[in-house]
């Protein structure tokens, strides 16, 4: 069985145990010091993550890669738009 493969994470921030907006707020910063293109890997446990993101990435042209859920881990690749 071949390997999963994952977008490529220039950056990767662990926000599991925080709750909303907190994952959303340290996403966006981070996204701000990064060049556009560049790919971020964020880990959260918050259930509701996953609305955020895909709202995230629906209002300010950053695009969502891919994601996945483990146990309580849900984890998004998001591309730094313009």
């Amino acid at each position: 069985m071949a390997a999963a493969s994952y977008p490529h994470a220039h950056r990767e921030l662990d926000l599991r145990g925080l709750n909303c907006p907190l994952p959303i707020l340290r996403t966006k910063q981070a996204l701000r010091d990064m060049a556009v293109g560049e790919c971020i890997a964020v880990q959260v446990t918050d259930p509701h993550a996953v609305i955020d993101f895909r709202a995230l990435c629906d209002t300010t042209g950053h695009q969502l890669l891919h994601e996945t859920e483990s146990g309580d881990v849900l984890t998004f690749w998001l591309e730094k738009g313009p």
